[in-house]
């Protein structure tokens, strides 16, 4: 059987976990990398994959299976997403919460004849799984998510793109006293705020305005404006030394009722790099955008409308026998 043919766009930290992942994966292979960079400077794992400047992806239509699109969700993929569902079967991890109904839409107009996989990452993603089934197996119940401690990158991109940012990272922690109080089932109210806090550490360009970049992050709607979020500016050598590394965690729980019952389900993750966690994610989702394009499975699909069986580089009768 021929191998899934895979191309990214982007070559960030996501970009290289992709890579990581599909080369592991026994039935793909890089095709070829897309960037904004200059194509000389960027070096990928797979020999075999070209480097291309992205405004020549549109030429490789017929030489790339799935497109995965690795940018960011601040100002890449609302752009890219619909552009190149059009052209390719694609997946991204498009993690705008507030935005993902308006950016389904747009992928779901664009992909005629393509499967547009979205916001395929562990939260929107796995997360998103797991609250719906927890949802549906204790209704008479509540979810809570918790994210952290940990390195945000969606988060992390948004203040990158605030004009006289030359670096930045963004720690999401969550506040030890809610997540007992989830736990203990009594089924407090808790606002955003309240579940989590947000750090920022910022190198910023010689003449930059910290106190206007700092206001900036501080009201972003959809990232910081709903937290209680600290900024703290620092240089260089103290960012590579202390801030180059990327983990992650996060926990979902849920407290719920049967009859006169309290039953509890936890989901957790901890994370050494959360980019190549988010990369595997994509590339096995592109497995399943590959198969349903296949099928005539097109148009805008979330992790909700994916049988997970597509998911798997086994056939049905291995993964039952191996994994049930």
């Amino acid at each position: 059987m021929s191998k899934i043919r895979i191309g990214i766009i982007g070559y960030g930290n996501i970009g290289r976990g992709v890579e990581k992942a599909v080369l592991a994966a026994p039935d793909m292979e890089m095709r070829a990398v897309f960037t904004r960079r200059d194509p000389k400077s960027v070096t990928p794992c797979s020999s075999s994959a070209l480097v291309l400047p992205i405004g020549e992806a549109e030429k490789m239509t017929g030489e790339i299976d799935v497109m995965l699109l690795c940018g960011g969700s601040a100002k890449d993929l609302p752009e890219q997403g619909p552009h190149y569902a059009a052209l390719f079967n694609t997946v991204d991890s498009f993690d705008t919460h507030a935005r993902i109904p308006e950016y389904i839409e747009k992928l779901d107009a664009a992909a005629k004849k393509t499967t547009a996989v979205v916001s395929a990452g562990w939260d929107p993603g796995l997360f998103s799984m797991m609250r719906l089934l927890s949802d549906s197996i204790l209704p008479d119940g509540k979810s809570y998510t918790f994210w952290g401690r940990g390195v945000s990158q969606g988060h992390s991109d948004a203040i990158r793109q605030i004009e006289g940012v030359k670096r930045a990272i963004q720690y999401t922690v969550p506040i030890q006293a809610s997540v007992d109080a989830a736990r203990s089932g009594s089924r407090p109210e808790l606002t955003a705020r309240e579940k989590v806090f947000r750090e920022c550490y910022v190198v910023v360009y010689p003449g930059a305005d910290k106190a206007s970049i700092e206001k900036t992050i501080k009201n972003m709607p959809n990232y910081f404006s709903d937290y209680d979020t600290s900024v703290c500016f620092i240089e260089d050598d103290e960012f590579i030394a202390n801030h180059s590394k990327m983990p992650h965690a996060g926990l979902i729980l849920h407290n719920g009722n049967t009859g006169e019952s309290n039953q509890t389900i936890e989901f957790s993750l901890k994370l050494d790099s959360n980019p190549e966690f988010t990369g595997s994610i994509l590339t096995a989702y592109a497995r399943a955008a590959h198969r349903m394009a296949s099928e005539g499975l097109y148009g805008a699909k979330t992790v909700y409308d994916i049988p997970l069986a597509y998911l798997s580089y086994k056939d049905r009768a291995t993964f039952i026998k191996d994994l049930t």
